[in-house]
C-alpha cells in the first residue's frame, strides 16, 4: 500500500495535462545537480541550466505506460512494422546503401539486412526519430514516473556527459518518448557506449551519418554476442501446451534446444541439440502460435527487451533480403 500511495503521488505531479517547467527546489531534482557536480565534476552553473531547461510532459508518461510490446497481440503487433511500405523502403535502403553494408557484415559479420531492419523498426530508415526533446523526455521519466525513476536518472546523468563530450546539443536534440536518439534509437547509455565514428570524421552523428549509424548498430550486435552466420529463429509447433517446466517468452538462455524438443517443441535447424534456444509463445486471435529464438534472437533482444520486437526484426530482414541484389551479400539465416 505505501508504494502504490507513492506511485500515485508521483503520476499525480503531472496531472492534469500541460507541460510544466521543471523546478530546481523539488528535493530530488536538487540531489541529482549536486550529484552531477560532485562526482561527475560538472560545471554548476551549466547543469542548473540544462535542468531548469527541462520541461515535463503527461503525455510522454502516457506513451511509456503502455507500449505495444505489452498491449498488443502478435498479429497486431506484426501489422505495424511489416507493411508493404516499410519492406519496400528497406529494399530501397539496401539498395541505396549496399556498398556500406556489404563492407560493415563482411567484417563484422552483422548482416546488412539485420541492421536495416532495425533502423526500419525503429525510425522508418531514419524519417522518423523522435518529436520529443531528448531532455523532456529523461527529465519527465526521471523525475515524475516513479516505476522508472532510478533508470532514467542514470540516462539523464549520461545524456548530459554525451552533451560535454560528444557536442549532442541538450537543448535541441531529439528522440523517442524515453529519450532514444537518431535512426537507431539508442539511449544516451548506449551511445556513449557503442556508438562508433565509422566515416572516421572525428565525430559521431547518428541521425544523419549513415557510415556512424550502420557501424554503430553492427558493434552494438557485436559487442553483445552476434555470431556470424548462425540462425537467428524458427517456427515451432507445441504438441502438449500443458507441459510443465516450459517457460514461453522468458527473455533467456536457460534451455538447450534438445531439451526444447523432448519436451515436444518440433522446429528445424542446423543448430545441434546442446545449442541454447528459448520458446517464444505469441498470442494470436486464433490462439497461440510458437517460435524457438536461438543465441542470435536474444542478441536482438538486447535492442529491445521483447521478443516480438525481435521477431518483427527478424522477419523485416528476411523480407528485405529476399529482393537484395545478387551482389549483396547472401542473407542471414533465419531458421
Amino acid at each position: 500500500m505505501i508504494r502504490a500511495a507513492a506511485l500515485l503521488v508521483g503520476f499525480a505531479l503531472l496531472a492534469p495535462g500541460a507541460a510544466r517547467a521543471l523546478d530546481l527546489e523539488r528535493t530530488e531534482v536538487r540531489s541529482f545537480v549536486e550529484d552531477m557536480v560532485a562526482r561527475q565534476h560538472l560545471d554548476r552553473a551549466w547543469v542548473e541550466k540544462v535542468v531548469a531547461a527541462a520541461e515535463t510532459k503527461p503525455a510522454i508518461v502516457d506513451a511509456m505506460s503502455k507500449p505495444a510490446e505489452r498491449v498488443m497481440q502478435w498479429a497486431g503487433y506484426r501489422k505495424i512494422f511489416m507493411t508493404e511500405q516499410r519492406i519496400r523502403d528497406g529494399r530501397e535502403f539496401y539498395a541505396t546503401h549496399r556498398a556500406l553494408l556489404e563492407e560493415v557484415a563482411a567484417r563484422t559479420g552483422v548482416p546488412g539486412e539485420y541492421v536495416a531492419a532495425i533502423v526500419g523498426v525503429e525510425t522508418s530508415y531514419g524519417t522518423k526519430t523522435g518529436k520529443y526533446r531528448v531532455l523532456d523526455a529523461l527529465a519527465t521519466l526521471a523525475f515524475d514516473y516513479p516505476p522508472r525513476g532510478a533508470y532514467f536518472r542514470g540516462e539523464l546523468e549520461q545524456f548530459l556527459l554525451l552533451s560535454r563530450e560528444a557536442g549532442v546539443d541538450p537543448l535541441r536534440a531529439t528522440g523517442s518518448y524515453a529519450g532514444a536518439m537518431g535512426a537507431p534509437q539508442f539511449m544516451p547509455r548506449s551511445y556513449r557506449a557503442f556508438a562508433r565514428d565509422g566515416d572516421k570524421d572525428g565525430r559521431i552523428d547518428l541521425w544523419t551519418d549513415w557510415p556512424d549509424i550502420v557501424e554503430s548498430v553492427a558493434h552494438y550486435f557485436v559487442e553483445h554476442g552476434w555470431r556470424r552466420d548462425e540462425p537467428v529463429v524458427a517456427t515451432a509447433d507445441l504438441f502438449d501446451p500443458d507441459v510443465e517446466d516450459l517457460p514461453g517468452n522468458r527473455i533467456d538462455l536457460s534451455q538447450t534446444l534438445g531439451t526444447l524438443r523432448a519436451k515436444g517443441v518440433e522446429f528445424s535447424t542446423t543448430l545441434p541439440d546442446d545449442a541454447k534456444g528459448m520458446l517464444v509463445a505469441l498470442r494470436d486471435a486464433d490462439g497461440p502460435t510458437y517460435r524457438v529464438g536461438f543465441h542470435n534472437f536474444w542478441v536482438i533482444t538486447r535492442y529491445n527487451r521483447s521478443p516480438m520486437y525481435a521477431l518483427a526484426v527478424s522477419e523485416l530482414a528476411a523480407a528485405i533480403a529476399s529482393a537484395t541484389p545478387a551482389s549483396a551479400p547472401a542473407p542471414g539465416p533465419i531458421g
